[in-house]
């Protein structure tokens, strides 16, 4: 038996952030980042919440990859305040960081529940529908997490949000909405609701990610990807991720390469070995069952072609196709102030941790730990 739930609350499309005049609270409480303070992105959120009265506490001590003692110091400051709101406005780090005090808040004072709405500035993670989040501890590492209390009540789309992300993070969230709905698809734990959300959020950034990098005022399309990356949050959330996520983590833990970058590199190379299409590979009579969803997305992006090993590698050239179009590295070598030497040396303990990721727990192959740490290799 499976079950499929979509308990939060969307609003979308133009004007979407008239949703916040409508909250009734005495306080409310706002988790965001340094940059969106700075950048004036907040006033955004905080006019609308003038019709409402409400004392307005602002909580921007947000950084990527959220470390845990950051979220301690929400949690301190989410107590003092016990608003009826908590509001995560920000990327995947402010609406992550969100989740956690409000879960570690209610394991403190168990009579603590705020609601939580989630409203984000990049399309990229779809955390703003997902139970899950990541926090860092120091050196050991990135530590994914996972459970109902997590999930958002209430998630706001709106995509003037959106429209100055700098085109290099367009292209870094936009491909991680891909790789999200990718493996969503495929995932072991895949199913006929999560498997259409995925499909819908492939046929939007075919149409319209490199469109978006573009241009920064193609509101339609900024509105169309910031709705593809709440798709795949949808997939992702019922049907979880695979081993591309596992494997990217730990690039991100290790050598600070953004998420949605260590992702789109990954990807051609899993895609390629979840398939177990090789260079001698020819028409064979069977194929793992991922192919035949492979195929499926290839038909969804216009790149299907004369069998199951040339359509997988047509995928596989697509998705490099567009990173070149925005000009995204192809390689870890091609990212900046990464040494090869330290990277070589670091494979070993990043595929054992690739293989505990919880991510890679319903990838669709089974990897062991050799095949991770040929994939590393490979990506170099």
């Amino acid at each position: 038996m499976k079950n499929f739930d979509i308990k939060t609350k969307i609003t979308f499309g133009k004007n979407a952030l008239a949703r916040l005049k409508e909250i009734k609270s005495d306080k409310i409480f706002i988790v965001t980042d340094p940059f969106v303070v700075s950048s004036g992105l907040i006033d955004y959120i905080q006019r609308p919440l003038e019709a409402t009265d409400a004392k307005i506490t602002l909580f921007s001590d947000v950084v990527p990859d959220p470390p845990i003692d950051k979220v301690i110091k929400g949690v301190s400051s989410a107590l003092d305040c016990r608003a009826d709101y908590i509001l995560a406005v920000g990327g995947g780090s402010a609406m992550d960081t969100a989740k956690a005090i409000r879960k570690f808040a209610n394991g403190i004072d168990g009579g603590y529940m705020p609601k939580l709405i989630c409203i984000p500035t990049t399309s990229g993670t779809g955390s703003e529908v997902t139970s899950f989040a990541v926090i860092s501890d120091g050196e050991k590492g990135k530590f994914p997490l996972s459970s109902d209390d997590m999930l958002p009540d209430e998630a706001i789309l709106d995509e003037i949000l959106v429209k100055s992300v700098p085109a290099s993070v367009t292209a870094d969230t936009g491909m991680d909405v891909i790789t999200h709905a990718i493996e969503a698809y495929v995932s072991t734990n895949n199913n006929e609701f999560s498997g259409a959300l995925a499909e819908k959020a492939v046929e939007i950034c075919g149409q319209f990610l490199v469109r978006s990098y573009a241009d920064c005022n193609d509101a339609h399309a900024r509105r169309k990807i910031h709705i593809a990356s709440c798709l795949a949050g949808l997939a992702f959330n019922s049907a979880s991720l695979g081993l591309n996520h596992g494997m990217a983590h730990q690039l991100g833990a290790r050598f600070h390469i953004p998420h949605g970058r260590a992702n789109a590199i990954l990807l051609p190379y899993v895609i390629e070995y979840n398939s177990d299409i090789r260079s001698s590979s020819r028409s064979q009579k069977e194929y793992r069952s991922c192919v035949k969803k492979y195929c499926n997305i290839a038909r969804i992006l216009g790149v299907s072609n004369l069998n199951e090993v040339t359509t997988v590698r047509a995928i596989v050239s697509y998705l490099q196709f567009m990173m070149q179009e925005m000009n995204m590295p192809l390689k870890v070598s091609q990212v900046m102030g990464i040494d090869e030497k330290q990277y070589m040396s670091a494979i070993e303990e990043m595929a054992e941790a690739a293989l505990k990721d919880s991510c890679t727990a319903t990838n669709p192959r089974v990897p062991t730990k050799e095949e991770v740490i040929e994939l590393y290799k490979k990506i170099w």
